[in-house]
């Protein structure tokens, strides 16, 4: 630990002051950092440890000492639970300007709380400040060199016992502001760009997760036509590797030339982003990741994506039908889930139910019927409610002689291996979630996935289901605030959401 005299923590009267001294802080820092890289790589010497101190998160904190009883604040953000000291680190603030002033100033305004800002005592692994990666100038140098001399990434350090309130309280020191800390975002920023091969700044607030690359092509003819619309707000459609359309171009882009420029299957989980901004500059596009197969997956993604605190993540996938009367390309919106994907059971136990969340399911309901033009009992018809079973086992049926008393007890209407986990990653990370499901074979009637019937239903149901998803997110996003329910805050909810 540093020496308070060594960190001294300076107090600021109001949420954009704190903000520009924390992007001031690390800005010094990671520069700091670089420089002395350079510096080392190029055959000078490294840091010492003086030097050393420098390369430090900044760090947020906040006292709140009342009069009196804590006021009555009904929201589900930005809200204390008891009078105390909160504090966290903070990395790449300038980017998250927007979530920081969204947080602070209703705390200052409802609470009147002390804000101070300082270095803290978290050092900056040095791969978090190298953008393009590491540049050796012809130098031969190997990890444990640079681990020598520079702060390295400590993965004991980094968890999500804050989150999922494991985290062990220690007399003296602050409780925690946020559910993440500095080195925990930068993190997961760079497992983003591994997994999904674009720049973490893309990736918008409202987030799609689907399971079949049909989806993409959708995504990307409906990301070109906006941009050709004129629509105010649209900047670009980003594709993994680089590859960008902007406004300008997008009236002439063909869909699959944009497509065959991405280089999207070095990815595992590659991202589309729809770009777009309110006048302020906030972001409020959409982004469509294809995630794959698979609990895992959708495990992976959803614990990377939560630490830019996104307003909302849908599941758009493929499920199959459990019931008779139901009809391939039929809808399923989730209201219950019967998670046997086994991958959260120690953090978030099958017996603690994840609700569904009222605001997302109305969305996604009145979606359908305004995309579909079905209404009353002939949108009954088609979209089914009820709850999903999610399977971590692709080949279920091979032993649904074991599952069918667990079927039968649940109700479930349909199956698939990602829902459940999404909205248990929604219900853990605090990310409003919710998952519409297309069916798309019946395998306990005998309506199974041939080829040539499997190619007819994707080229009718995929356009469709993705406008509905497109359209629940456009419903939502006119009423942000009202999305973040209560439902997802804990007893010992750190302050921000």
């Amino acid at each position: 630990m540093i020496e308070r005299e060594l960190r001294p923590m300076q107090a600021v009267a109001d949420a954009g002051t704190a903000i520009d001294r924390l992007v001031e802080l690390y800005d010094d820092a990671a520069g700091a950092l670089r420089t002395a890289l350079e510096r080392y790589l190029a055959g000078g010497p490294p840091p010492d440890a003086t030097e050393r101190l420098a390369f430090r998160y900044p760090e947020l904190r906040i006292s709140y000492r009342p009069d009196g009883p804590l006021p009555r604040v009904r929201r589900a953000t930005a809200k204390l639970q008891a009078a105390g000291t909160y504090a966290t680190t903070v990395t790449h603030p300038g980017f998250f300007r927007t979530y920081l002033t969204r947080q602070l100033e209703p705390l200052i305004a409802d609470y009147g709380i002390a804000i101070e800002v300082g270095l803290s005592a978290q050092e900056i692994p040095y791969p978090y400040v190298l953008e393009a990666g590491l540049d050796a100038r012809g130098r031969t140098v190997d990890g444990a060199d640079l681990a020598t001399y520079f702060p390295v990434p400590l993965l004991s350090l980094v968890g999500d016992e804050i989150a999922d309130g494991t985290f062990d309280q220690i007399a003296g020191e602050p409780l925690p502001l946020a559910l993440f800390d500095a080195v925990r975002v930068d993190y997961s920023l760079r497992r983003l760009v591994h997994y999904t091969g674009c720049d973490w700044r893309d990736v918008q607030p409202w987030i799609l997760l689907t399971n079949y690359h049909r989806y993409v092509d959708q995504f990307v003819r409906h990301g070109l036509e906006r941009l050709a619309s004129g629509a105010e707000g649209f900047e670009r459609l980003v594709l993994p590797g680089g590859v960008s359309v902007t406004r300008a171009e997008a009236a002439d882009a063909d869909p699959a030339a944009v497509i065959a420029a991405s280089p999207w299957h070095r990815h595992q989980m590659p991202a589309y982003h729809l770009v777009a901004r309110d006048a302020d500059g906030t972001q409020r596009g959409t982004t469509l990741v294809n995630i794959g197969v698979g609990p895992s997956n959708a495990k992976t993604i959803t614990d990377h994506l939560a630490v830019l605190r996104p307003d909302c993540w849908l599941m758009v996938g493929h499920c199959g039908g459990l019931r008779q009367s139901q009809t391939i390309g039929d809808y399923v919106l989730a209201h219950a889930y019967l998670r046997r994907d086994r991958i959260l059971d120690e953090l978030v136990p099958p017996d603690v139910p994840v609700p569904a969340l009222a605001e997302v399911q109305v969305a996604l309901q009145d979606a359908a019927a305004a995309v579909t033009g079905e209404q009353a009992d002939a949108l009954k018809r088609r979209l089914r409610t009820g709850t999903v079973v999610t399977y971590d086992d692709r080949n279920w049926e091979l032993r649904f002689s074991q599952e069918r008393r667990r079927i039968n007890q649940s109700r479930a209407v349909a199956v698939d291996m990602e829902s459940g986990t999404v909205a248990a990653q929604g219900f853990r990370l605090r990310v409003p979630y919710g998952a519409l499901l297309c069916v798309s074979d019946k395998p306990l009637h005998g309506e199974i996935k041939l080829p040539g019937a499997a190619n007819a239903f994707y080229d009718r149901a995929v356009s469709e289901h993705l406008q509905v998803g497109l359209a629940a997110l456009d419903v939502l996003r006119a009423d942000r605030q009202g999305l973040h329910s209560r439902k997802l805050r804990s007893f010992d909810e750190p302050p921000f959401r």
